[in-house]
């Protein structure tokens, strides 16, 4: 693997490197063992391309291969150990999303029990607590119109599909997001676009963004829902 990474560094020190992780390239390894990811590609730089070299990353979160957008990774399994530990309570995420439809409301929450369906290999939301995880998930409208809402999400949990999973369920699927019942579009209108973290060392909040690339047409005519 080659040395020059596919995707920019935009915090990086002794503790943990973030990047900005471009749709479509796998966080880390699946059962199909790819080897084209962005812990391989991470673990490659941090060997400085010594392949007998010990040195690699952890992975704290994941985001969805076809999503973009700030992604960290731990430089030591402490480190990621203590991220895994309390992650909601030291960590912010914040998304954007273009949905189908117009949210008529300026602000909302989604919250339920979320259960990964082996069979469909799908995500849903479940009545009984005991056969999913609690998810929630804040979000707030940004634009509207054209049949499309741009929305800034919170996150309040890290779970598997989560914002594609509650703005499907609600009938406002993220845009191109065809597994979940949305209609073919170019790409997956889905991006992580800032991170705020507690430094394991510092004990100080640390804010990362990446350059938003989720918009909404009507947002360079000036109107904002």
């Amino acid at each position: 693997m080659k040395n020059r990474l596919p995707f920019p560094i935009l915090y990086e020190d002794r503790d943990v490197v973030v990047i900005d992780k471009p749709a479509g390239l796998l966080a880390t390894h699946t059962r199909a063992k790819e080897e084209n990811t962005a812990e391989a590609w991470l673990n490659d730089y941090v060997r400085k391309g010594q392949r007998k070299s010990r040195l690699h990353v952890w992975l704290v979160h994941r985001l969805d291969r076809e999503t973009s957008g700030v992604m960290m990774f731990a430089k030591t399994e402490e480190v990621a150990e203590w991220f895994r530990a309390d992650w909601n309570r030291l960590t912010e995420k914040t998304y954007l999303a273009l949905v189908e439809g117009e949210l008529a409301d300026a602000e909302g929450v989604f919250e339920s029990y979320l259960r990964d369906d082996a069979k469909t290999m799908k995500v849903r939301s479940v009545r009984d607590p005991r056969l999913g995880k609690l998810a929630r998930t804040e979000w707030r409208r940004l634009a509207v119109g054209n049949g499309e809402t741009l929305v800034e999400v919170s996150l309040k949990s890290g779970r598997k599909n989560q914002i594609r999973v509650h703005f499907s369920e609600a009938g406002h699927p993220v845009v191109g997001d065809v597994k979940y019942g949305a209609r073919r579009a170019p790409c997956l209108c889905l991006q992580s676009v800032r991170l705020r973290f507690r430094h394991p060392h510092t004990g100080r909040w640390v804010e990362v963004s990446a350059p938003q690339r989720v918009v909404h047409p009507i947002l360079s005519a000036g109107q904002v829902g």
